[in-house]
């Protein structure tokens, strides 16, 4: 049953409001949990680092890195901030300021970290409709990029990818852009079958939002044996039942106007 976790909030949320005391026995039978987020709220983040402490995974798989830089990281340099960045090569990576996203790092402990970043060459392949086969070792039928979507499905997320960008795409790269992320989500959940065989699992997930949705992202791909919950963070009270197992509303960050740029 999807529920808000306002009552079950993380200690970090106390001054926000929430109640202290925090139940983290909503993760305790879940193979993988799959912790949501807005890529640029710091907030998030710390929610992350929080929870990992507490579910004390055997693996980490971050959507944010590919395997060879999964492989870098080490306990040594956990304790390092300036040097695991260089080592990753995060200042070329795109992604929003290391300085984020090192307190999730900063709590691994032993966890065995795992990439499930798709490279932009595979990214581009699925958005022109190429052979997805090399990006997911041939696994692509396991988890259905070989199907079409069902038709109000299609339309629901070329809508929200329209929004995402301001609704100035041309109308053409909508279908790209959703098999794009549907590669995205099926890696993910190859990345966290494969960490769930090696290690026994309990295993986190750190990914946006949009990659832990219990509807049509990665949580669904992987297989039924696989007991997941998915945990949403959002920016602004939902209209209607958001897609997560738990979910909690935060702040929202401070950044310029994302559509500036289309203006």
């Amino acid at each position: 049953m999807k529920q808000t976790i306002a009552a079950f909030s993380f200690s970090v949320l106390a001054t926000a409001g929430f109640a202290q005391g925090v139940s983290y026995d909503l993760f305790r039978d879940a193979d993988v949990v799959f912790l949501g987020e807005v890529h640029d709220n710091p907030v998030h983040h710390d929610n992350q680092a929080q929870a990992i402490l507490a579910i004390g995974p055997k693996a980490v798989v971050f959507e944010m890195l590919v395997p060879e830089q999964a492989a870098k990281v080490t306990p040594d340099l956990l304790d390092d901030a300036r040097a695991l960045e260089a080592a990753l090569g995060w200042n070329d990576s795109g992604w929003p300021d290391f300085s984020m996203y090192y307190p999730v790092f900063a709590v691994l402990g032993d966890a065995k970290v795992y990439g499930a970043q798709v490279p932009r060459e595979a990214a581009g392949i699925a958005f022109k409709g190429g052979d997805l086969s090399a990006a997911l070792e041939g696994a692509g039928a396991e988890f259905g990029l070989t199907l079409p979507l069902p038709q109000e499905q299609q339309e629901e997320r070329e809508a929200l990818q329209m929004a995402a960008h301001c609704d100035a795409l041309p109308e053409e790269m909508l279908p790209g852009m959703v098999m794009a992320q549907r590669l995205r989500d099926a890696r993910l959940a190859q990345a966290v079958t494969e960490a769930l065989d090696e290690t026994g699992g309990p295993v986190a997930v750190i990914t946006g939002n949009g990659h832990a949705r219990i509807d049509w992202g990665a949580p669904v791909l992987l297989p039924k044996v696989i007991a997941s919950m998915s945990f949403g963070q959002l920016e602004a009270e939902p209209q209607s039942d958001p897609p997560y197992d738990l979910w909690i509303v935060t702040e929202a960050a401070e950044r310029d106007d994302p559509c500036a740029a289309f203006k």
